[in-house]
């Protein structure tokens, strides 16, 4: 079955084909129509993408939805983790600003989770949704030269996400962790239908 996947961030656009692949769920292409995210969680803004993809192409479409919480700051910048530092902010510049709100926050409590919220549409109305999480802490400064977003600083066993390959990463992040009970949910939903 082809899907078309709602996403502008080819990143993140890479990383979701590389984890869907050995799954055996093809992308036909990425949806690039620009989709307000106004819900209050990762799985609301999901939908809301996975919707309109599936709306405006007719392809049952998959959207992924995902951000980092911080303990020491109440869960932010949570569903704003993209837009931590304004609308045209870099990720150094979302780095930056989240280092700087824990500058005075001691090492054991730089408790933080990535949080990755799948949703597929299909054109009969009926969804998949599916979450993934990975606990981790906040390092200091930035490490590593791999990975997007809060990588950098995002530190599970000593290692940040940017210090990881891809296949390490794949296994223990969050959205790896999504996409695969995602798959398993499809596999269902295929099984069902005969």
């Amino acid at each position: 079955m082809k899907f078309v996947m709602a996403t502008h961030n080819q990143k993140k656009l890479d990383e979701l084909e590389r984890i869907l692949m050995p799954l055996h769920i093809s992308v036909s292409a990425p949806y690039l129509l620009e989709v307000e995210e106004t819900g209050t969680t990762f799985a609301e803004n999901a939908f809301l993408k996975a919707d309109s993809a599936c709306r405006e192409t007719g392809l049952p479409a998959v959207a992924d939805d995902s951000g980092l919480m911080v303990d020491a700051l109440n869960g932010a910048p949570g569903v704003y983790s993209a837009r931590y530092a304004g609308e045209d902010a870099t990720d150094l510049d979302r780095i930056h600003k989240l280092l700087d709100a824990l500058k005075d926050v001691p090492e054991e409590k730089r408790t933080a989770k990535f949080v990755s919220a799948i949703c597929c549409v299909f054109p009969d109305g009926s969804q998949i949704t599916a979450q993934g999480e990975c606990a981790g802490t906040i390092a200091f400064a930035p490490e590593g030269e791999g990975g997007f977003g809060y990588d950098p600083i995002f530190l599970v066993n000593g290692r940040s996400f940017a210090q990881l390959t891809a296949e390490e990463k794949d296994e223990i992040s969050h959205r790896g962790r999504a996409l695969r009970a995602f798959a398993e949910k499809l596999q269902h939903r295929k099984e069902q239908n005969g």
